[in-house]
Parts: structure tokens; C-alpha cells; sequence
């Protein structure tokens, strides 16, 4: 907030030691106590382990308490591997992705409180009272959940960081603008890029830094998940060759270096994507790297304070 970001958003894992956070609703509550001006939300909540209904009750409490600064971003990825996502179900079964869709349309109706009078649960009121709803963002990475994006009038949260289709990534969003549906609540259509970035100093030390997300970005792909290394010990790690190609592939996705370079690289990415609306994603061994890699980025960027 000090920084000059607009958004703080908070991700969904599971059963993963690389990444603390497993209940963004909870620290979206912690994170706008201790805030005033940034908005906080979900990057996001992972709708096929949950009930529409709940979700939907859950972000208009977050409404209610803090006005005008609650984002739901919402996914259909499961957040986790298969074995987790059933003990998330347990004792019934893993919600299967074609259902997808109907989830989305009922939490929307769930927020809104108006789901059509034919729906089996249209006598249901979500509570509490009437919150400012939060601004639903639906997140992705393919066509699906842009064109899904595009027909329900929603803003789209393109992972770019995902390092999936990024070369069909400019077109996925072009086709999203293409096709959007205005809504009642976003009559034109908007737009993020979620990018990881190390940027620090020197380009040298940017390289050393994100080395530790590089190979934990490996583990995590591989099984072998362990928390984040430090700079130290993935310097130290022998990659074999199909490992290192990986992870040369992984670094095009990123933009890491000094902070011009990173200047330059973001640029590039808003550009392209058609988009001022970026999301940074930093992921480092040490907090004092990831927060003063914000703090280069915002100076950079020529971020200021809202108010």
C-alpha cells in the first residue's frame, strides 16, 4: 500500500511446502484490517472444492467489513494434485471440470441475490444484508476461461506466470476482447497479466536470487516440492540436461533483472497483452528479497500512494 500497488491478491494451495497460503478468505481479512486504501482479494479461490453458496457468503462478509475493496478471483484448477483435491472432498467426490461453468453462473447469482426464479435454490438469500459485492475476476491461463470470461461480461486474470500457451497468450486475451459481453457491473471488458518478477540491484544479483525460485519451480513440477532454497543451495545444484532445458524454457516466461530491465520487460508484457493492469508475483528464498524487489518495481514503475 505504502508502495503504491493498487491490488494485493492471495493464492490457493494445497498440500504444496513451497507456498503458506491455503485459505486466501482468511488472510484477505488480515491483510484489509491492516491496510486502508489497497484493494485485497483471491487469486484465487479455487471454486470446484467448494459450495457457490459458501464462496459467495464468504466474499460478502469480506464486502460488508471492508467496502469497496474486495476482488474474488475465482479458478477451476484444483489447486493441489489429485490425491489432495479428493481429502478435499472427502466423503464425496472431486467435483469434475464440466461443472465448472454452472458453479460460476450460481456464485454469481449467490452475490448478487438475484439467481432466476426457475433455479432450484432462487428462495436462498446470501447473507449478510446488502455489502458491496466484491468485483469477481475469473483467472486462466487457455481459451476456456477467456471466452467464459468474455460471455459472463467478467474481468479476465491472465497467468502468464503459468508458463502455459504463453505463446498463444496475446491471442487467448485478443480473443477476450474480441468476444466480451458488457455485464451490468463491468460494462467494458478489463484485463490482468499475473508475471513473475525478481528484480533487484544488478542483473547479477537478480539471476541469483531467482535461482531459488527456478529450482523450486523444478521440485514442484518433479515431486520433490521442499519449500523454497536458498540462493546458496540452488547455486550448488547440477541440473541434468533435460532439467536445465526446462528451466531455461521457465526463465522466457519471467522477467527478472535491474530494475530497468525489469521496466522494460513489464512494458513489453502490457503492451502485448493489451493491458496496464499487471500482476507481480515474486517468489524468493528471503522476505527482505521479495519485499525489496516490490520496492524497486513500484520506484520504477512510478508507483505512488492512493490518497
Amino acid at each position: 500500500e505504502k508502495m503504491g500497488y493498487r491490488r494485493y491478491w492471495l493464492a490457493e494451495h494445497h498440500s504444496l511446502p513451497n507456498f503458506a497460503g491455503t485459505s486466501p478468505e482468511i488472510l484477505i481479512g488480515q491483510v484489509a484490517a491492516h491496510t486502508k486504501t489497497i484493494r485485497v482479494g483471491s487469486g484465487g479461490v479455487m471454486l470446484s472444492h467448494y459450495s457457490a453458496l459458501k464462496v459467495a457468503e464468504n466474499f460478502r462478509m469480506l464486502g460488508a467489513l471492508y467496502p469497496g475493496r474486495i476482488d474474488l478471483g475465482i479458478g477451476r484448477a484444483p489447486g493441489s494434485d489429485q490425491v489432495t483435491a479428493a481429502a478435499l472432498s472427502f466423503p464425496g467426490q472431486p467435483r469434475e471440470i464440466r461443472h465448472f461453468p454452472r458453479q460460476v453462473v450460481d456464485l454469481l447469482g449467490f452475490l448478487n441475490n438475484d439467481l432466476e426464479d426457475s433455479h432450484f435454490f432462487s428462495e436462498i438469500s446470501a447473507g449478510p444484508g446488502e455489502p458491496e459485492v466484491p468485483d469477481v475476476w475469473l483467472l486462466g491461463s487457455r481459451y476456456e476461461s477467456a471466452n467464459m470470461a468474455a460471455q459472463l461480461g467478467l474481468p479476465f486474470a491472465y497467468a502468464h506466470f503459468f508458463g502455459i500457451n504463453v505463446e498463444e497468450g496475446p491471442a487467448i486475451v485478443a480473443n477476450y476482447l474480441q468476444n466480451y459481453q458488457p455485464s451490468e457491473h463491468f460494462p467494458e471488458p478489463m484485463i490482468n497479466v499475473g508475471v513473475h518478477v525478481v528484480c533487484a540491484e544488478t542483473e547479477e544479483e537478480a539471476a541469483r536470487i531467482s535461482a531459488s525460485r527456478n529450482l523450486s519451480r523444478l521440485f514442484n513440477i518433479t515431486g520433490r516440492a521442499n519449500g523454497i532454497p536458498s540462493p546458496e543451495d540452488a547455486a550448488k545444484y547440477i541440473y541434468r540436461a533435460d532439467e536445465a532445458a526446462f528451466v531455461k524454457q521457465y526463465q522466457n516466461v519471467c522477467v527478472d533483472g535491474d530494475p530497468q530491465q525489469v521496466k522494460e520487460g513489464l512494458d513489453e508484457l502490457a503492451e502485448v497483452y493489451q493491458t496496464h493492469d499487471l500482476s507481480v508475483v515474486t517468489i524468493t528464498h528471503s522476505l527482505a528479497d521479495r519485499v525489496h524487489s516490490y520496492e524497486l518495481v513500484a520506484d520504477v514503475c512510478g508507483l505512488t500512494p492512493v490518497g
